[in-house]
């Protein structure tokens, strides 16, 4: 596996992969996790042209894996990550956080942040073996407290979700 940037005639297989990493939240009962749509491939392309979109390809070059983040308060919000079930448990999620953590650093941000939910073993307790630390809500930024509303509003609430930290 190697990490690069996201082409824009990959952005289709971007969505291809979170549909299939997003089916074991059926197994769960979390079923409508499970059926919601990726972001549209317009959505992709502006992570793409900002340069904040990675995917991990194969040995063939063919992506198994990919991150999209943005810039959020000064720091880098990964807005979403997704590893095809057939590639998973490969550390290749967190060959992405750390490429996503160096451009990180070179732009001098000085942490990752992300929203995730609490009690779901593949999101918050692997954030957190990943050095991502759950925030209280009096330590949300602005712009953290915004995106929880957002997915509020689009009834993520309705499983247990928090905001994660990791200090670069």
């Amino acid at each position: 596996m190697h990490i690069r940037a996201v082409r824009l005639d990959e952005l289709p297989l971007l969505q291809d992969i979170e549909r299939a990493a997003g089916l074991c939240f059926r197994d769960i009962g979390m079923p409508e996790i499970a059926d919601d749509e990726p972001l549209p491939l317009g959505e992709l392309a502006r992570y793409h042209h900002a340069g904040l979109a990675w995917v991990a390809a194969d040995d063939a070059d063919i992506p198994v894996a990919y991150l999209i983040a943005d810039r959020v308060d000064g720091n880098l919000h990964v807005e979403q990550v997704s590893v095809h079930p057939d590639s998973s448990r490969r550390g290749i999620g967190r060959s992405l956080l750390d490429r996503m953590a160096d451009h990180a650093t070179s732009e001098g941000a000085p942490a990752l942040t992300l929203t995730t939910f609490t009690e779901v073993p593949w999101n918050a307790p692997y954030y957190a073996r990943c050095g991502f630390r759950l925030l209280d809500d009096s330590a949300l930024t602005p712009g953290l407290r915004e995106i929880r509303e957002r997915e509020a509003a689009h009834g993520l609430d309705r499983w247990p979700r928090g905001c994660m930290r990791q200090a670069l």
